[in-house]
């Protein structure tokens, strides 16, 4: 999994009736855009994340985001 400041990262639910949790990417702390990253929520709660395999990286492409 690699990403860069601005991405977002989407975390699956994993139970039926739970949310994907969206977070953005405002840094990366592993070498070459590796885990782990420092995330920020919408509420503007920040925390480091070492996402797992329910997770996936939305790469930031200027005007939306694409996979």
């Amino acid at each position: 999994m690699h990403a860069e400041k601005g991405d977002k990262l989407v975390v699956h639910g994993r139970v039926v009736g739970q949310h994907d949790r969206v977070v953005e990417i405002v840094e990366v702390l592993g070498p070459d855009g590796t885990p782990p990253f420092k995330v920020r929520a919408e509420d503007g709660h920040e925390s480091i994340m070492s996402p797992g395999p329910d997770s996936m990286v939305k790469h930031y492409k200027g005007a939306g985001f694409g996979e």
